[in-house]
Order: structure tokens, then sequence, then C-alpha cells
């Protein structure tokens, strides 16, 4: 599955999801713009390096809609063809959103516990006074998690989770509205188009 995280404006975003064999969906807007890394970057990067299925982009793969993704407006379609196949999309989306509950639940929380600590180990003095702006948050957050997920998210794991998103953000801060980049899952290569 490819996924298109293009920068819509000033402080927007969406995400394309283009899934071999499925319909293509988008999200658009998506929630939480970042000049660094849009939210659901973060996401892409956990949820591949935790290996969840059944967390936001897992069940992109497997058919659903995650709750927020749609079919574009296709004008090409006719209205009943486009009524059916989102009934079907809603239906499968449904399903694994409810069997993924408990994943996608971990990949929130794992996505807040890397953001911070991404920050707060940058070298930018800004980053870091975002990061100590979060450090409550981030303890209540994991310590919600609990000692299995906390082993999860060990030092080696964020390191290699920091390491996806320097290469991320590196791109995705370069871009101008109108712009956009693509990345494969669940192996995170940047796909050039």
């Amino acid at each position: 599955m490819i996924l298109v995280f293009r920068r819509t404006g000033q402080r927007r975003y969406s995400v394309e999801a283009q899934r071999p064999g499925l319909a293509d969906l988008v999200m658009d807007p998506a929630p939480g713009y970042d000049k660094l890394i849009p939210h659901d970057m973060m996401h892409l990067v956990v949820e591949s390096q935790l290996r969840l299925t059944r967390g936001l982009f897992g069940q992109l793969a497997a058919g659903g809609d995650a709750g927020t993704f749609h079919l574009p407006l296709n004008v090409d379609k006719k209205s009943r063809e486009t009524a059916r196949a989102r009934t079907r999309i809603k239906a499968r989306g449904a399903k694994l959103l409810r069997e993924g509950r408990d994943e996608s639940a971990l990949s929130e929380r794992a996505t807040y516990i890397c953001w911070y600590e991404w920050l707060a180990g940058s070298q930018s003095t800004e980053l870091k006074k975002r990061a100590a702006a979060m450090a409550k948050n981030a303890a209540q957050v994991t310590n919600a998690g609990g000692a299995a997920e906390l082993r999860a998210l060990d030092q080696k794991k964020l390191n290699k989770i920091f390491k996806h998103l320097d290469e991320l953000s590196s791109h995705w801060s370069k871009l101008e509205v109108g712009e956009s980049m693509a990345v494969r899952w669940p192996d995170l290569a940047i796909v050039t188009r």
C-alpha cells in the first residue's frame, strides 16, 4: 500500500491510501498538521516498527477505512456504484475498528511517547521546549500503557523509529503547499513518482 501525504494548505494536509486490489481512500483534511511531520505519518512509522496489524494503517491495508478515510469524489463513476462501494468499505471498516480497538489505542499511546522522546532528544532548543511542555502528558501516557508496552518501546526500538522519523521529516518539511510525498506500507520506503 502506498500512502500519499500532501500539503493542502499552510497548516493542512491530506492522506491518500493507494491500495492494490482495493479502492483508494482519502482523508482530507487529516488531523495533527505539524511542519516537522504530520501526526498520521508518525502513526505510520510507529505502527510499522511495532508491527501493528490493526492500527490505522493495518486496517486500511486489510480493506477498512479506519473510521476516518473515505472514497474520493469521482465524477466518472455512477452514484449507485459509489454508494455500494462506500457501504462495503464502511461495513468492513466497522468490523476492523472493533477488532483493532486495542491496537489503535496502543498506537495512539506509542505515537505520543515517540513524538515526545524524539523532540526531547533533538539538538534544537525550540524542539526541546516543545518536549518539555509535553513531559507531564507523556509520563501519564507512558504509565497508562503498562510494562509490556514499555518493553516494546526500548531504546533500540526508539532509535529505529527516530531514524525513520528523521528521514521522513527531512522530506516532509521541505514540501510546499500542493506538493506531496509517498511512503510504502509497511516498509516505510519513500516512493519516487
